[in-house]
C-alpha cells in the first residue's frame, strides 16, 4: 500500500514540474494564442499550427505571429496575428482580449462561426480587425469604439446582424468601415458621421439598411474611391450634402427605393447613370429619366399680380401664334435650301476622286481637295475617312486607304522597304517599316480571312481611325484585300513598358525613376479615360499591360492594340500563319510568343463574359502595382526572396493588411527617392482601388485619372 502511494505521489510530482516548466517556458501571451489553436478543428494535416509548440519559450516564431520589443518589457510582446486563407473552421476565443498589445488581428477568408467576443476588445492596442469572407453571426459591439487606436474594420461577406449603434461616433480615427454583404438592418444612423475626419472607405453594401440616407455622410471630406450603399432599402431623396464629398469619390446607389430628382450639385455632376440604376423613382441627369415639373406656369403667370386682367392668365394671343408658326416655317425652309447647297457641293467635288491608292495625283486632281481620303492624303477637313461604300469598288485588287489626311506613301513603296518583325502574338504579327522617305511606320498583319464582311471590316477601323489623343497611338492607313488584311500605325521608338521596367533580358531595370513612372502611370490612365468616356464607341480596350503600353522618347506613354479583339474576328484567321503579302517582309527577329495574361480581371477569366470597362481598370490596377514594386505578374518568385508570389495583387493586399515596411513592397530602385514616400503610398490607394475583386465597386478611369493628376502636384 505504501509502495502505492508513494507512486502516485511520485506521478503526481512530475505531473506538476512539467507544468511548472511550461508555464515557465511559454509567455503569457504564447498561452493565449494556444486558445486559438484550440478553438479551431485542426485540418488533417496539421499544416497551420504544426510550428506552434508549448514547449517554446515564445510565440514570435510560430507562422502567422509577429512580436515587437516593447519597452520595459524583456521578452518581445504580441502585435499581430495574420492567418488568413487557410479554410480554418473554429470560433474566435475570448483570451485573445488578453493580448494588450496587439495591434492586427487578420483571420479573414476563413470559416469561423458564432458571434464577435465582447471581449476580444480588451486588447486596447488593436487598429486593424479583418474578419471578412467568414461564417460570423450576432451583432457588432458597441464596446469595439472603446478602442481609442482603431482606423481599419472589414467585417464583410458574414452574417451579422442587427443595428449599427450610434456610439460609432466614438470610431473617430477610423479610415475604413466595411460591413458589406451581411445582414444589417434599421436606419444608417445620423450624427456619427462629421466626426469621422479620416475615413477613407465606407461601404455599406448589400445589406437591409432602410430609411434615408443621412445629411452627414457628405461630411465625409477625406473620403476617396466609392461610397458603396448598394442593395439595401433606402428610400427618400438623394441629400445635396454629398455634393460636397470630394471630386474624386464615386457613388454606388444602386438598387434602394431613393426618389426624387438627381442634384446637379458638387460631386452629383461627375457621376454616370450606373451610380443610380434600380432606384425607378429617381430621375434627372445622367438618367434618361427626365423629371416632370409639378406645376405648370403660363409665360406671364410669374409676373401677375392683384392688378392683372384676365386676357394675361388666357396664354397668347391667335395672331402671335400665327406670326410664330410663320418665322418657323420660314427658319425650316432656309435650312433646307442650305442642306440642298452643301449636298451639291460636295457631290461637285467629289468628282474625279480615286482611293484605290494605285496611282499618283496630278496638278488638277490635287487641286479638287477631293472629299474621300486618298493615300496622298488630300482631303476635306470634315470628311478625314472614306466611307466603306465610297471604297467598296476597289476591293477586288485591293485598297491601301490613308486615314490621316497627312499621311502619304505609295502601296509599292510599303512593298520595297526594308523591314523587320517586332513582335508576335495572338493579335498578329508586327512589323517596323521603313518608308523611302526614312520615316519608320509599325504595319501589322491581321489575317487573310474576312472576305465576306468587308463593309464590317472597314467600319471598324474608321472607327478605330477617329481616335485621336496625345497618350494613344495614331492609326495612319490600312489596307484591305480578299487575302491580306494589314494597320499601318506609327512606330514609337523607345520600346513599350516591359522592356523599360525589366529590360529585354527580362531583368529589372534601374533607367526608370519615380517621376518617370509617375508620368507613364498619369498619361496611361488619360489615354484610357479618353477611350473610355469620349471615344465615340466608349472603347474597351481589353488587354491592357505593359507590353502595350508604349514610350516615346522622353517617356510619355501611348496606349496600343486597341479594337484589334473586334478586328481579329471580322477576319477569322490566324494571323500569325503564312508571309507577308507574298512574304515581302521577311523575319529578321526571333518572334516569342507571349506568357499567360496575368493582367486580367477576376471576371474576365471566365469563358464567355463580354469585356467591359471594369476590365481595363483592373488591369491599369495591376500595372499600377508593377510600376510601384518592380515585380510582374507573370513572374513567380521575386527578385530578392525566395518567397513566390502566386499574386501581385493579392500580395501587396497582404503587405498592407499586415503593415509591412513600405522598402518590403516598392521598387528597391526607388527607395532612394525618399521625397517621394507620400506619392508612392496614394498611388498604392489607387491601384488597390482599381483591383478590387468586386467590378461594380471599382472607379472608372475618368475618377482614376483624376486621383492620379493630383499626385505630385
Amino acid at each position: 500500500m505504501k509502495k502505492k502511494s508513494f507512486s502516485l505521489l511520485v506521478i503526481f510530482f512530475l505531473v506538476c514540474l512539467q507544468a511548472l516548466e511550461l508555464c515557465l517556458s511559454l509567455t503569457q501571451d504564447g498561452l493565449s494564442l494556444l486558445s486559438l489553436k484550440s478553438a479551431v478543428d485542426q485540418p488533417s494535416d496539421g499544416s497551420v499550427f504544426s510550428d506552434w509548440n508549448e514547449g517554446d519559450p515564445t510565440p514570435c516564431q510560430w507562422s502567422g505571429i509577429s512580436c515587437m520589443n516593447i519597452s520595459g518589457f524583456a521578452e518581445p510582446r504580441v502585435v499581430g496575428i495574420a492567418i488568413a486563407g487557410k479554410n480554418l473552421h473554429g470560433y474566435i476565443p475570448s483570451e485573445l482580449g488578453s493580448l494588450i498589445y496587439l495591434r492586427r488581428l487578420n483571420l479573414h477568408t476563413n470559416n469561423f462561426y458564432g458571434s464577435i467576443p465582447e471581449q476580444i476588445f480588451n486588447a486596447t492596442s488593436l487598429h486593424s480587425l479583418f474578419l471578412y469572407s467568414n461564417n460570423l453571426s450576432g451583432t457588432l459591439p458597441p464596446s469595439i469604439c472603446n478602442l481609442r487606436r482603431i482606423q481599419n474594420i472589414d467585417l464583410s461577406n458574414n452574417s451579422l446582424s442587427g443595428t449599427i449603434s450610434k456610439e460609432f461616433k466614438n470610431c473617430n480615427q477610423l479610415q475604413r468601415l466595411i460591413l458589406a454583404r451581411n445582414k444589417f438592418s434599421g436606419e444608417i444612423p445620423k450624427g456619427i458621421w462629421s466626426g469621422m475626419e479620416d475615413l477613407l472607405q465606407l461601404d455599406l453594401s448589400a445589406n437591409d439598411f432602410s430609411g434615408s440616407i443621412p445629411e452627414d455622410i457628405g461630411e465625409l471630406k477625406s473620403l476617396s474611391g466609392t461610397l458603396n450603399l448598394s442593395y439595401n432599402h433606402l428610400s427618400g431623396k438623394l441629400p445635396k450634402s454629398l455634393g460636397n464629398l470630394p471630386v474624386m469619390v464615386s457613388f454606388d446607389l444602386r438598387h434602394n427605393n431613393l426618389s426624387g430628382e438627381i442634384p446637379q450639385t458638387g460631386s452629383f455632376a461627375n457621376q454616370g447613370p450606373t451610380a443610380f440604376l434600380g432606384n425607378p423613382q429617381l430621375c434627372g441627369f445622367p438618367l434618361q429619366k427626365p423629371c416632370r415639373n409639378s406645376a405648370q406656369k403660363s409665360p406671364g403667370s410669374s409676373n401677375s399680380g392683384k392688378g392683372s386682367d384676365n386676357g394675361s392668365k388666357k396664354g397668347l394671343s391667335p395672331g402671335l401664334i400665327i406670326l410664330i408658326s410663320l418665322a418657323d416655317a420660314a427658319a425650316v425652309a432656309f435650312i433646307g435650301l442650305v442642306v440642298v447647297y452643301i449636298y451639291w457641293k460636295k457631290k461637285d467635288n467629289s468628282n474625279g476622286c480615286s482611293c484605290t491608292g494605285k496611282r499618283k495625283f496630278g496638278d488638277n486632281e490635287k487641286a479638287q481637295l477631293c472629299a474621300c481620303p486618298c493615300i496622298n492624303g488630300f482631303g476635306n477637313e470634315d470628311s478625314e475617312m472614306e466611307e466603306p461604300e465610297k471604297t467598296e469598288r476597289g476591293r477586288g485588287e485591293g485598297d491601301l486607304v490613308a486615314i490621316d489626311k497627312g499621311f502619304t506613301f505609295e502601296l509599292d513603296e510599303l512593298l520595297r522597304a526594308s523591314a523587320y518583325v517586332l513582335g508576335k502574338s495572338g493579335l498578329g504579327i508586327v512589323y517596323k517599316v521603313v518608308l523611302g522617305n526614312g520615316i519608320p511606320v509599325a504595319v501589322r498583319r491581321l489575317g487573310e480571312g474576312g472576305e465576306q464582311r468587308y463593309k464590317e471590316f472597314v467600319a471598324e477601323v474608321q472607327a478605330i481611325g477617329r481616335i485621336k489623343h496625345p497618350n494613344i497611338v495614331k492609326l495612319r492607313a490600312y489596307y484591305w484585300a480578299p487575302d491580306e488584311k494589314l494597320l499601318i500605325s506609327d512606330f514609337i521608338t523607345n520600346g513599350n513598358l516591359g522592356y523599360a521596367l525589366r529590360g529585354r533580358s527580362g531583368q529589372p531595370s534601374t533607367s526608370l525613376s519615380w517621376s518617370t513612372r509617375l508620368r507613364i502611370a498619369k498619361g496611361t490612365a488619360r489615354g484610357l479615360a479618353y477611350l473610355h468616356e469620349c471615344s465615340p464607341r466608349k472603347f474597351v480596350h481589353g488587354d491592357i499591360k505593359p507590353s502595350n503600353i508604349l514610350l516615346d522618347n522622353e517617356f510619355q506613354p501611348l496606349i496600343s492594340d486597341f479594337g484589334l479583339n473586334r478586328l481579329i474576328n471580322i477576319t477569322g484567321n490566324n494571323p500569325s500563319s503564312g508571309g507577308f503579302i507574298g512574304g515581302a517582309l521577311p523575319y529578321l527577329k526571333s518572334v516569342q510568343t507571349e506568357k499567360t495574361n496575368n493582367y486580367r480581371a477576376p471576371e474576365a477569366r471566365v469563358p464567355g463574359n463580354r469585356p467591359t470597362q471594369k476590365w481595363d481598370v483592373y488591369s491599369f490596377g495591376v500595372v499600377l502595382l508593377e510600376l510601384l514594386t518592380g515585380k510582374s505578374p507573370e513572374l513567380s518568385p521575386t527578385t530578392s526572396t525566395s518567397i513566390e508570389i502566386p499574386d501581385l495583387v493579392r500580395w501587396v493586399r497582404k503587405g498592407f493588411e499586415e503593415e509591412n515596411p513600405l522598402s518590403d513592397m516598392v521598387d528597391h530602385v526607388l527607395l532612394e527617392e525618399v521625397h517621394a514616400k507620400k506619392e508612392v503610398i496614394a498611388v498604392f490607394h489607387v491601384a488597390l482601388a482599381c483591383t478590387e475583386a468586386d467590378p461594380e465597386v471599382r472607379p472608372r478611369m475618368k475618377t482614376v485619372s483624376e486621383n492620379l493628376e493630383r499626385i505630385g502636384t
